[in-house]
């Protein structure tokens, strides 16, 4: 299907999961779209901005269930900007944060389609902010990290062995299967009392977390059966999810007599 529209790409981050926080700016690039190409995390509803008349089409990828290959998915924004006008390519959290925007942004301009870049709310800042944790706190913690759990090879990532050795929160993402390397290499620095949580489905309805620290979080996970995708948390900011707790429950009681 040829069209006389103008080529052009819109990298959209759709935000961590509730379809609420999409930007404003989001929004309006939906609204233009004459395709909406889309992850597998995006939340469905966000795609009702889109026109009735819009191409929707999910290409996401998730662990293990890999529906296209990122050379696909870059030639897909291509062949439908070329086909149909304007692709909205639309992606979880930060589509420059591990989302592989910047090589789909390459991509597409070296076929001389112009690319707009819209940020989006990543999952690193917000999903702890749902639960009322700070991942940087005056006299807790100074400075954060946010690290993918596995290297190009799928090991364990080099970066989570220099955090271990800082003070710094340490937000990883797409970590579940490495859980157990990562609570080992805690382990080996004498840190089996940092505390951590673990946060599944963050910002949506479905959200659910446990608290602990390295020495039980593998336990709580699984008496939980907290599963993918979740965020980690680890440092010291964990441990004023309790101190909220305890004032929430404080102040029930207190307006309850």
């Amino acid at each position: 299907m040829k069209t006389n529209k103008k080529s052009k790409v819109t990298l959209v981050g759709a935000g961590p999961g509730d379809p609420d926080l999409l930007t404003l700016k989001g929004v309006k690039a939906l609204v233009s779209a004459d395709v909406v190409l889309y992850d597998a995390l995006v939340n469905e509803a966000i795609l009702k901005h889109a026109p009735p008349t819009a191409k929707l089409m999910c290409v996401g990828k998730r662990a293990g269930q890999h529906s296209f290959s990122q050379t696909e998915i870059n030639q897909l924004i291509v062949e439908h900007a070329l086909n149909y006008g304007h692709v909205v390519r639309l992606k979880g959290g930060d589509p420059f944060i591990f989302g592989r925007g910047f090589e789909e942004l390459e991509y597409v301009e070296s076929f001389g389609i112009p690319v707009d870049v819209i940020p989006g709310i990543s999952s690193a800042n917000a999903v702890p902010a749902s639960q009322k944790i700070p991942v940087t706190n005056r006299g807790v913690s100074q400075s954060y990290w946010v690290l993918t759990a596995t290297n190009s090879k799928g090991e364990l990532s080099d970066d989570i062995q220099l955090a271990v050795q800082t003070n710094a929160t340490v937000v990883i993402l797409m970590g579940m299967n490495k859980l157990a390397k990562i609570v080992e290499l805690y382990k080996k620095h004498n840190k089996q009392d940092v505390p951590v949580g673990i946060i599944q489905n963050g910002t949506l309805a479905t959200e659910k977390a446990v608290y602990g620290n390295i020495a039980t979080i593998e336990e709580l996970k699984a008496e939980h059966n907290i599963q993918a995708p979740a965020i980690i948390l680890i440092g010291e900011v964990v441990s004023l999810k309790r101190e909220v707790l305890v004032n929430e429950l404080s102040n029930l009681n207190y307006y309850g007599n």
